[in-house]
């Protein structure tokens, strides 16, 4: 195992920054996922770390040594890509010895090694096969063989899920999962999926335009976002996003009126222009004479079996609400809604930022 040291990293292509002098460490054994949209330096910020792209400025580090200028081979990384990349003229078998190649390994360990890691990974039985004669998740299973055959200080996987169907995704996610649970090793891990990020991870840090919005474990990123973005980033469905104004100690927006939780009262003015957040899941219906925090029109459902989202039009703001299905209205009925105060998130209208580290 080894830890992983960013310091001010720069990736520059031309005159063109796109990863902007960003501070990460990851620590030995742990399992870091970079998130973020397309486009923001996910996957450049791995292949720096692999060794494929070089860094533009500053100062890369694996295992306390500076790796700006040494080989990909001699870093002791192995990477998954998202295509599989495997020989497919070649047997599984072959696949997983010709990654050992390059560490001229005498015949008994070779085969040890691959005899071992087919059985981790339940290929012991399709060693004779070729990638054409293997299912997309066996696929992925062989490229994170060859990876694990090497027995590498750090695995690099780049999106290795995107190609698979829905079942198949969550079957190799466990196994990721379980991977790293038995083995330990330190794992970077690039997607735009939040679901694989909140369910794998050990920390999560969520990229946007080269920089770094947010680290934090799984829970902190989704219980205390930092920003605008983070907040409606993470969380399916998004979290809804109300523009307000501070009055009388309510946010008031079009058609809606909550009040201020507690703690935020002290880091806001009347007057103020602000934008709170609210999950879907804290958004309840009611059907007795408790007072509403707004009246909606339900415009689409969409049931999911326990639950169901509806398509809420509150005046000019539509916002999505999740609801048991069992009290599903009907689409085009009125119906009365309470936020859940404590639940709130407000951030600042012109920077985005959240309020809720200065309540503190």
């Amino acid at each position: 195992m080894s830890s992983i040291e960013l310091k001010k990293v720069v990736k520059r292509y031309g005159a063109v920054d796109v990863v902007h002098g960003i501070d990460l460490e990851i620590a030995e054994g742990e399992f870091v996922v970079l998130l973020g949209p397309s486009g923001c330096g996910k996957t450049t910020t791995l292949r720096m770390i692999a060794g494929l792209e070089d860094v533009s400025d500053g100062e890369l580090s694996i295992g306390n040594q500076v790796v700006n200028a040494v080989a990909p081979k001699d870093r002791g990384v192995a990477m998954v890509f998202q295509n599989y990349a495997l020989y497919p003229h070649m047997t599984v078998r072959q696949n997983m010895e010709f990654a050992l190649r390059p560490l001229r390994l005498a015949r008994s360990e070779t085969d040890r090694r691959i005899n071992e890691t087919a059985v981790l990974l339940g290929l012991d039985e399709l060693l004779a096969r070729r990638p054409s004669q293997l299912s997309g998740g066996q696929r992925q299973r062989v490229a994170m063989a060859r990876a694990l055959v090497r027995t590498p200080d750090v695995f690099l996987f780049d999106e290795p899920l995107s190609n698979l169907d829905a079942k198949l995704r969550t079957q190799v996610r466990l196994e990721i999962g379980k991977l790293h649970k038995r083995l330990g090793t330190t794992i970077v891990y690039v997607t735009h999926d939040q679901v694989e990020a909140m369910t794998l991870a050990d920390k999560i840090v969520i990229m946007q335009d080269g920089h770094i919005e947010q680290t934090g474990s799984p829970q902190e990123v989704y219980t205390r976002p930092r920003n605008r973005f983070v907040a409606t980033f993470i969380g399916s469905p998004a979290m809804n996003i109300v523009p307000a104004t501070i009055s009388d100690g309510k946010l008031v927006g079009d058609h809606v009126s909550v009040e201020i939780p507690e703690r935020f009262k002290k880091r806001v003015q009347a007057g103020q222009k602000v934008e709170f957040g609210i999950r879907p899941t804290e958004i309840s219906l009611l059907d007795g004479a408790e007072q509403a925090t707004a009246t909606a029109r339900v415009e689409v459902t969409e049931y999911l079996g326990d639950e169901a989202l509806l398509d809420l039009r509150i005046g000019s703001q539509e916002l999505i609400a999740e609801v048991p299905a069992n009290q599903c209205p009907a689409e085009d009925a009125e119906v009365r809604l309470r936020f859940n105060p404590e639940a709130l998130h407000i951030f600042d209208a012109e920077t985005g930022m959240s309020l809720e580290n200065q309540a503190r």
